[in-house]
């Protein structure tokens, strides 16, 4: 006899369980002056291109207030992504902080009914 479980029920579980990417939230630090950053941008510009080019960064944006990035991170282990985002310019300069986010497929959806 077979259990009554919600249809996709498996698939559920495995998808809360299931890291694709990391979302990056990036945060200015104290370091980061109106003096100190503009020497910085250009190495950072650069640095952040090659790790979207490497198929590292997915999508890029700045905060519309200024105060800092955000990246969607095709990496699986947020200790990656601080790795890869400490050795930015603006990593090693303690100039910005990133708070780590792993994110995976909308789980939820499977809590709708199949098409009949």
């Amino acid at each position: 006899m077979s259990e009554n479980k919600a249809p996709g029920s498996a698939e559920m579980v495995a998808a809360k369980t299931l890291t694709t990417k990391v979302l990056a939230i990036g945060t200015w630090t104290a370091k980061a002056t109106p003096q100190t950053i503009p020497p910085v941008m250009p190495s950072e510009a650069y640095d952040t291109m090659r790790l979207m080019l490497a198929g590292k960064i997915d999508q890029w944006f700045a905060k519309n207030d200024g105060s800092g990035a955000v990246f969607l991170m095709n990496v699986t282990d947020p200790a990656e992504a601080h790795a890869l985002l400490e050795k930015l310019p603006l990593g090693q300069a303690d100039m910005m902080t990133f708070q780590l986010i792993p994110v995976g497929p909308l789980w939820p959806l499977g809590l709708l009914e199949p098409a009949k």
